[in-house]
C-alpha cells in the first residue's frame, strides 16, 4: 500500500469524526505494517475521548512495531486534556510518521514533528495536504486567526431572488436540499440569525430531518447564537426554547436593560460586543462577534441569514465559505434580494471566489465557494 492509499483511510476515519471531534481537529489515523492496515482511529469526542493516533495504535497493538503512522494532521507533543500523541506514538515502536499538515496551534506548529524526529522516528510531511487542509479548513483558521470560520447559507430561486414580492419564501428549494442544509447545521458547532429574521421567521436553528443517507455520527446540538445590537427580539418562540439548544444573545449597549434581563430569564446565555458603527446603523461589531464564538470553541459558524447580516459579513470579508442552493423556480424583478450589500462599482473591482464543490440535491443545485485566505 503506498502512501496516498494509506492516507486516504486515515481521511476517511476523520470524516465521519467530524461532528462529534470540535473543538478538537477531526484528525483520522492510519497504521501500516507489510503493506497491510493494522490499525484504524479517529478523534473521538472533546473531553471524555481520544486523539486520532492514540485509538488507531490501540486497534494496532503489537502490530504497531516497525509499522508507518498516517495521521491527517501533525500528532500534538504537549499535555492537554490528553497526554502527548508523540508519547503514544514513540512507545509503540512505529519507525515512520507520514502526516498531511503541520498543525498552526500554536502548542503544536511543527513541535511534534521535532520530538517525533528526536526519538529517531522517520517524519514525512506534505501527503494528502490538499485533502486535509479541505477537511480541516474551519480548525486551521480557527486557530490561525482565532476567530470562528464563517460559512455564509442562502437559498434563492434561479433568477437570484431570497423571496419572493410578498416576502414569501417557503419553500424556494426541494426537501432535499432542506434536508442537505441540515446536515451542513449538524457540521457547525454554531448556528447564527440576524435579529430581523428571528422576528420574522421565529427559526427553533436546530438539527432535524438530515438526509435518509447521513450516517455520521452527531456532536452536542450547536449553539445558537442571535444578533440583537438594539434588544429588538424579545425572548419568546422555539429559539428560546432551552430544551430544544443552548442559546447565545450576542448584543450591544444599546440594548434595554429590560430585554436583556427577559432573554436571560428564559435561559438564554447573553455577550456584549461593539456596536459596529453609528454612522452606518449596522448592528454588532461582527469581527468581535467572530473572535467572541472563537474564544469559546467554535470553529465553524453558519449563518443563515438574514440578508442584511450576508451582505455585511461579505462587505467586512469574514466570508470563508459561501454555500448557495439554487432552487428550481422564478421570482422575477420584484423578488427580494438574496445578499443586501452595496457591490464594487465596477466589474474589475468584483471580489473572486473559488469554486469547491458542486452537487445536485433534488431539483436543485449546491454550489460552495471558499475565499482563500493564503
Amino acid at each position: 500500500m503506498d502512501h496516498v492509499a494509506a492516507m486516504a483511510v486515515a481521511l476517511s476515519a476523520a470524516d465521519r469524526s467530524r461532528r462529534k471531534a470540535p473543538p478538537w481537529p477531526h484528525v483520522g489515523c492510519a497504521i501500516v505494517n507489510d503493506g497491510e492496515i493494522v490499525g484504524v482511529g479517529a478523534t473521538d469526542a472533546y473531553h471524555h475521548g481520544q486523539h486520532a493516533e492514540v485509538n488507531a495504535l490501540r486497534a494496532a497493538g503489537d502490530r504497531a512495531v516497525g509499522a508507518t503512522v498516517y495521521t491527517t494532521l501533525e500528532p500534538c507533543s504537549h499535555q492537554g486534556n490528553q497526554p502527548p500523541c508523540t508519547d503514544a506514538i514513540i512507545a509503540s515502536g512505529a519507525v515512520r510518521v507520514v502526516s498531511a499538515l503541520e498543525d498552526p496551534d500554536t502548542n503544536v506548529a511543527g513541535s511534534g514533528f521535532r520530538a517525533l524526529q528526536t526519538a529517531g522516528i522517520e517524519v514525512v510531511v506534505g501527503i494528502g495536504s490538499v485533502e486535509s487542509a479541505r477537511q480541516l479548513s474551519a480548525y486551521l483558521h480557527h486557530r490561525r486567526t482565532g476567530r470562528a470560520a464563517c460559512v455564509v447559507k442562502t437559498a434563492n430561486s434561479i433568477d437570484g431572488y431570497v423571496a419572493a414580492a410578498d416576502g414569501s419564501s417557503q419553500w424556494i428549494t426541494s426537501a432535499e436540499a432542506r434536508a442537505d442544509v441540515h446536515a451542513l447545521r449538524a457540521d457547525s458547532q454554531a448556528i447564527v440569525v440576524g435579529a430581523g429574521t428571528a422576528l420574522a421567521d421565529l427559526p427553533s436553528l436546530t438539527v432535524r430531518n438530515l438526509p435518509a443517507d447521513d450516517d455520521v455520527t452527531l456532536g452536542p446540538a450547536p449553539l445558537r447564537v442571535l444578533l440583537d445590537a438594539h434588544g429588538r427580539v424579545p425572548a419568546m418562540g422555539p429559539l428560546f426554547d432551552a430544551a430544544l439548544a443552548p442559546t447565545l444573545v450576542i448584543s450591544t449597549e444599546r440594548a434595554e436593560l429590560e430585554r436583556i434581563n427577559e432573554w436571560k430569564a428564559a435561559g438564554a446565555d447573553v455577550a456584549f460586543v461593539d456596536f459596529a458603527s453609528a454612522a452606518t446603523g449596522r448592528g454588532v461589531d461582527l469581527i468581535a462577534t467572530l473572535e467572541l464564538l472563537g474564544s469559546r470553541g467554535i470553529l465553524q459558524a453558519m449563518v443563515e441569514g438574514g440578508a442584511a447580516l450576508h451582505g455585511a459579513l461579505l462587505v467586512d470579508d469574514l466570508v470563508d465559505q459561501l454555500t448557495v442552493y439554487i432552487g428550481n423556480t422564478l421570482l422575477g424583478s420584484h423578488g427580494l434580494p438574496t445578499l443586501a450589500h452595496d457591490g464594487p462599482p465596477s466589474i474589475g473591482e468584483a471580489r473572486r471566489w473559488s469554486l469547491d464543490c458542486v452537487r445536485r440535491v433534488g431539483d436543485d443545485v449546491r454550489l460552495d465557494y471558499r475565499r482563500d485566505r493564503n
